[in-house]
């Protein structure tokens, strides 16, 4: 298999975990059950951001695989229907965001 397959697989595995740790953060908002793993995924979700910034807003998997392939499709470096590759950044940020504030919120305004 050429390297653009793994890639792409590695790309979505990786994809899979964060959205997984976004819904968590959601659900601990939702719910008030926050724990330790709570508030190692706000970490890991906002390092990400981190490495988003610092690299102009791209995954430093797709700028490998940017390498492999010249195509010009929005999910051509990871394994998803092209409409959620291309709003992937807004409804994952946003659904982050309210699970955050959430989060925050009964953290700190709780009573």
């Amino acid at each position: 298999m050429d390297r653009l397959f793994w890639i792409k697989l590695l790309h979505t595995l990786i994809w899979v975990f964060f959205v997984g740790i976004i819904f968590y953060v959601l659900y601990s908002g939702i719910t008030g059950k926050i724990n330790t793993c709570t508030w190692a995924g706000i970490g890991l979700v906002i390092l990400e951001g981190v490495v988003l910034l610092i690299f102009k807003m791209f995954c430093p998997l797709t700028i490998l695989a940017r390498k492999y392939s010249d195509s010009n499709k929005d999910n051509f470096d990871i394994f998803l229907p092209n409409w959620l590759a291309k709003n992937n950044k807004l409804i994952f940020t946003t659904l982050f965001l309210i699970g955050l504030v959430l989060v925050l919120t009964r953290t700190f305004f709780a009573q």
